[in-house]
């Protein structure tokens, strides 16, 4: 928990290396509109909310 917690504290410091655009996700470019759906980022996310929530409920 506390080495998840300094890598989002820090992550600002070391540019845009979140998650991004991962393999998975939705783009959608046209010429006057953009979309972008981060599919596979929502089910990481989830699948770590999950696991932390579980270890916290055990």
């Amino acid at each position: 928990m506390l080495g998840a917690g300094r890598a989002l504290r820090e992550a600002p410091l070391r540019g845009n290396q979140g998650l991004g655009r991962l393999p998975g996700d939705i783009i959608i470019q046209r010429e006057n509109f953009s979309f972008y759906f981060p599919v596979t980022t929502a089910i990481i996310v989830s699948l770590l909310l999950s696991v932390v929530l579980w270890f916290f409920n055990r």
